[in-house]
């Protein structure tokens, strides 16, 4: 039973160097055929012959210099054939790892993975598409920024506390009319021009923080990109010079640096903490928050607000009631 195992395995093998004797792999290039014999050239034949060679092998065996069907169909093939060794000749990369596998016939299963590798490969370069894309997402990222700043300043237009704020700098600027005053000459704009001016004091006049802020261009994610090594070299300077003036020297924090804490204690991202009103920042210093026993104690106090809050809740009880006569799975429909 082995020997006869053992000859089958011994016939395979002598198959396969044979077929990689001839350095011709089917399905790859110009299959079992020579790219050089099909446009009748050699290995150092220059480009120009090449071309040359193609150009008039083409002409020759092109499909409508054919009546025939049958002398047609062949002239086909031939013209495909003669296309297909054009190709890979034609290109320097593309001739080279032919070249290579014609001296290398038993790196079998390399050349089909360089072969497959540039046909299946983009034929755009890849950092051509890596810039165009980034640049995109910068573009959209920066519009999304002025529209959400600009829908910022629309609402707090509305807000009667930020309106009348502005409407008080805009009379005293000059650039409302004042008609509350006895005696003048009453003046009227159209209500277009005084929501315009009222949305341009607040957009100079009012400090908007947090993800609604006034877009900068460093924010975008090409600079972000640019700066990147600056960035890192600051945070592990910082990283170092807090670790030393806090760990080793015992340094007290300023108050930027316990708000910081304190921010990492609440879980909040940068732009998030910084929509923070003054006073409420002014209450984490107050209650000296940075401290985690402190911390701790002042989050149980908000929480269990919080739960006393909803609880006299109107909209709350409503809901307690009706899911207490009701329940969760039923649905019920009052026509009163």
């Amino acid at each position: 039973m082995f020997p006869q195992v053992f000859s089958i395995f011994l016939s395979f093998f002598f198959i396969f160097l044979y077929s990689c004797e001839g350095a011709l792999l089917e399905g790859i290039y110009c299959g079992k055929e020579n790219c050089y014999d099909v446009l009748q050239v050699t290995r150092d034949s220059p480009k120009t012959e090449i071309a040359k060679n193609y150009r008039k092998l083409a002409k020759q065996y092109h499909p409508d210099l054919h009546r025939e069907k049958e002398a047609k169909s062949v002239a086909e093939e031939q013209f495909k054939a003669l296309a297909n060794a054009y190709e890979i000749l034609r290109d320097d990369e593309s001739r080279a790892d032919y070249d290579y596998m014609l001296d290398n016939p038993e790196e079998y299963y390399a050349h089909y993975y360089r072969y497959y590798r540039r046909r299946v490969a983009p034929k755009v370069d890849v950092r051509i598409v890596l810039l165009v894309t980034i640049s995109i997402i910068s573009i959209v990222q920066y519009y999304s920024a002025w529209q959400r700043y600009d829908s910022a300043i629309t609402y707090f237009s509305t807000i009667p506390k930020y309106r009348n704020k502005a409407q008080d700098i805009a009379k005293q600027e000059g650039l409302l009319p004042d008609n509350s005053k006895k005696g003048g000459k009453k003046q009227k704009m159209s209500k277009e021009d005084v929501e315009l001016i009222i949305k341009k004091v607040i957009e100079n006049k009012m400090d908007i923080k947090g993800a609604y802020a006034k877009p900068k261009v460093s924010d975008v994610i090409w600079i972000q990109l640019i700066i990147l090594p600056y960035t890192i070299v600051r945070y592990v300077y910082w990283y170092l010079s807090w670790f030393w003036r806090h760990t080793v020297l015992k340094q007290p924090y300023s108050d930027e640096e316990k708000l910081y804490i304190v921010r990492k204690y609440l879980k909040m991202g940068q732009h998030q903490f910084d929509s923070q009103e003054d006073e409420k920042l002014q209450e984490f210093l107050d209650k000296e928050l940075w401290i985690k026993a402190n911390f701790e104690k002042w989050f149980s106090e908000q929480e269990e607000l919080a739960k006393k809050q909803l609880a006299e809740s109107n909209r709350y009880k409503q809901y307690r009631r009706y899911m207490k006569n009701h329940g969760v799975s039923r649905m019920t429909f009052d026509d009163s």
